[in-house]
């Protein structure tokens, strides 16, 4: 029966302790938010400050000290714009002197290939459906132009004359 008060008077002091923290942590948590409802208004206040809103009610202290935080952010994004700038023409050269290289290489295969053409004898398919190393057939071509059914008039006129 002892123990039973005992345990009895051990709870009940633990529950009372346990309801001053509970008061004691509502307590800290209304300072708390107390303390973040002033600092969002200062926020919003520095905002609305910086949005160039409600400038009238500024000292001239306060303007000279927006104006310092406003040049200093300027300074800050052009530090930043210029260094992306920058960044890209590196970037932008690299991938010219790529592309200058890859030119360069495509116009000295194409020498090489025209080269190669010249000295590889060509193969032609005659008459007769043979291969031949070279085409005759196609070197004895008339080039000028004349009116009139092909193989009459223009030859003709070079067994007469």
């Amino acid at each position: 029966m002892l123990k039973t008060i005992e345990r009895y008077r051990m709870n009940s002091k633990e529950m009372i302790s346990n309801k001053k923290s509970t008061e004691e942590d509502i307590q800290q948590w209304k300072q708390d938010t107390d303390l973040m409802s002033k600092k969002i208004d200062s926020l919003e206040d520095s905002k609305r400050k910086l949005m160039g809103e409600n400038l009238e009610s500024c000292s001239v202290e306060e303007l000279h000290e927006l104006e310092s935080r406003l040049e200093q952010s300027i300074r800050k994004v052009r530090g930043r714009k210029s260094h992306l700038l920058e960044e890209q023409v590196v970037h932008l050269k690299e991938r010219e002197r790529v592309l200058l290289e890859e030119n360069a290489l495509l116009q000295k295969q194409g020498r090489h290939a025209t080269f190669s053409l010249w000295k590889e004898p060509v193969l032609c398919l005659n008459t007769s459906m043979e291969v031949v190393p070279q085409c005759d057939e196609y070197r004895d071509v008339e080039t000028e132009l004349y009116v009139g059914w092909p193989g009459r008039g223009r030859t003709q006129q070079l067994m007469k004359g």
